[in-house]
């Protein structure tokens, strides 16, 4: 399931940036990079373990649920965290003009 939903949740900021692309204020490339990131992650991991020890290939229990929302959830933070940094719209930390 935590394929699925960092698939999914590529797949929506991918959307979201493309439409936005010519004017990236908030960074949204870098939000689509690190949910593919993430996701060609799992999808190897579940590819090896579905190759060395067989069963399912994707996993559908609570468990696996609340593992990929928390994934969803982190990637959101790293990059609000990344965001505030860079402070875009210089909401923190404001220049000053100089004469």
């Amino acid at each position: 399931m935590w394929l699925i939903l960092l698939a999914s949740a590529a797949t929506l900021t991918t959307a979201i940036w493309y439409s936005k692309a010519e004017n990236d204020v908030y960074m949204l490339k870098l939000l689509t990079l690190i949910y593919w990131g993430a996701t060609i992650m799992v999808l190897v991991d579940h590819a090896m373990g579905y190759l060395m020890e067989g069963g399912d290939f994707l996993e559908m229990t609570a468990e696996a649920t609340v593992l990929g929302t928390i994934l969803v959830i982190t990637g959101l933070i790293i990059w609000e965290i990344a965001l505030l940094l860079k402070d875009p719209k210089k909401a923190l930390y404001k220049r000053h003009a100089q004469n």
